[in-house]
């Protein structure tokens, strides 16, 4: 028997246990379409990249990491001291966290200007949404893990505020703390949502997401007729591209974790007095700013329910963003409404997270 034939053989072995023929034939169908925007495709490839390195380098950590408020950050410490490369690894972590959610709220923005949201593709800017607080709720978890002094505070400052949401926010304060103050019933609820709550929701969600975009194909700008463009094969051509574009972030990715270790910083002490300046990663710092412009009282509301309720009538309205933007195929509807309302977001998450960050 051949080489070619045992080959075969063996695929259609595979074949009729695992499906394999249609992978196969998916890959051979799926074209990408070529057109001044055709780079913004890349931005989805990055995060999910960015993932799967959090979800490598997580599991590493996890060798040595102990959650408990009296081993916790120790445990941290002999990572980035004792094991071989465990500085690397957790700086590599820690700045894979902060690109991923970057180049997500860069993919939500190319998806939002390309309005690649509008029909059928309702569901797949939902799952897009929902994955980006998924993404937003590990860095939050993520962040009290090596129990320093900056990560604890910057937690009781979050969970203070989620605490003055309406009418749920005493029960949701409890929930995310274990108690009525961060401690050691935090640091186990948290790493319980880091290492295994989050990523099984994560997961399923990415699947699903991956699933939709399969379904629907790739979007095309709507001033750029469909007919009128050329198309690039998806594998081998786009994906090795892809690869290429992969390498580049890991390059990235590399040189700040090297050139610009991740700081441990000190101890956590709940009875010490909280450091200067304290504030929430940069993520959370437009919010964070806000808030604090906002006076104490504004006419007979509370300044902080009213700042809370503004960022969720906003949230409400991005996430809803496919049901009232429209489009037609004459050229009508309210898509440019659209684009001034990301145009708005954007200025002020910028300038909102500088002044956070500088102020």
């Amino acid at each position: 028997m051949s080489a070619a034939e045992i080959k075969a053989k063996t695929f259609d072995w595979f074949d009729e246990r695992l499906g394999l023929r249609i992978a196969r034939d998916m890959l051979d169908h799926k074209v990408v379409p070529l057109h001044p925007g055709t780079a913004w495709y890349y931005f989805g490839g990055i995060t999910l990249f960015l993932f799967g390195v959090q979800m490598f380098t997580g599991l590493l950590l996890l060798l040595y990491y102990r959650p408990t408020v009296a081993e916790a950050f120790d445990s941290v410490r002999f990572i980035m001291t004792r094991v071989e490369f465990g500085w690397l690894i957790r700086s590599i972590h820690s700045w894979s966290a902060n690109l991923l959610i970057f180049f997500a709220f860069v993919h939500m923005f190319s998806v939002m200007f390309t309005h690649a949201y509008h029909r059928p593709r309702e569901l797949t800017w939902l799952s897009g949404i929902a994955l980006l607080g998924l993404m937003l709720c590990f860095g939050f978890s993520g962040y009290l893990l090596p129990w320093n002094q900056i990560s604890y505070f910057a937690t009781k400052v979050g969970t203070d505020v989620a605490g003055t949401t309406p009418f749920v926010g005493p029960v949701l304060a409890r929930f995310l703390r274990g108690g009525e103050d961060v401690g050691a019933a935090t640091l186990t609820r948290f790493f319980a949502f880091h290492v295994m709550v989050l990523p099984l929701l994560t997961c399923g969600l990415v699947g699903l997401h991956l699933l939709l975009v399969q379904k629907a194909g790739m979007s095309t700008p709507k001033h750029l007729p469909a007919q009128d463009l050329s198309h690039m094969k998806f594998f081998p051509n786009f994906f090795l591209r892809e690869l290429m574009v992969w390498y580049g972030v890991l390059a990235l990715l590399g040189s700040l974790a090297a050139i610009f270790p991740w700081e441990l910083g000190e101890k956590a002490d709940p009875f010490a007095s909280a450091p200067a300046g304290i504030r929430p990663e940069w993520y959370f710092l437009a919010q964070f700013y806000t808030l604090k412009l906002i006076p104490s009282h504004v006419w007979i509301f509370e300044g902080e329910l009213l700042g809370l309720f503004g960022f969720g009538l906003l949230a409400l309205v991005w996430v809803a963003l496919p049901f009232w933007s429209t489009h037609k195929p004459d050229g009508s509807g309210n898509a440019r409404l659209a684009t001034g309302v990301g145009i708005f977001l954007v200025c002020y998450l910028v300038s909102f997270t500088l002044l956070g960050y500088f102020k």
